[in-house]
């Protein structure tokens, strides 16, 4: 058994997933994860690229989200640390410039060196081979591998 507190990097579609509507199973499973950190079971690593996009949001989803205890949440900023480390996977091809927040939340991860970045964004950031691409730059370039998971994986029942 873990006696540790997971640090956990979330991108902004695990805030959308509680009220995903077409997706009832995700809705059920992104509130057990938010539940796990309002329980203390979970310390979340929250980027001021989260809150830009957050402040885009709908009023409901930042509210929900600013409901959350500040006691769980680790604040941290982009850097040119983290901003290289993102432009490094667009200059890869890991994903196409567009994508260029999924990168950056990628990289603020590593940076900060979380346990594990949760999204359930399954096309840029929790698949395989995005994966697989995106931890052997942060090797390459010195940072260890991170764990991309999708909220359901971390869950603590």
């Amino acid at each position: 058994m873990r006696n540790t507190i997971e640090r956990i990097y979330v991108d902004t579609s695990v805030v959308n997933g509680v009220f995903d509507h077409h997706m009832p199973e995700r809705v059920e499973k992104a509130r057990k994860f938010w539940d796990n950190v309002r329980n203390g079971k979970i310390r979340i690593i929250a980027s001021d690229v989260l809150r830009g996009e957050l402040n885009n949001a709908p009023l409901h989803i930042q509210e929900y989200f600013a409901a959350l205890p500040e006691s769980q949440i680790e604040q941290i900023v982009s850097t040119n640390e983290s901003n290289d480390l993102a432009a490094k996977y667009i200059v890869e091809g890991v994903v196409g410039e567009s994508n260029l927040n999924d990168c950056r939340h990628v990289a603020l991860a590593a940076v900060a060196g979380a346990d594990v970045l949760v999204s359930w964004n399954c096309t840029h950031i929790v698949k395989l081979n995005k994966i697989r691409r995106y931890n052997a730059i942060n090797k390459l370039l010195g940072y260890r591998e991170i764990e991309i998971r999708t909220p359901e994986e971390v869950i603590y029942d």
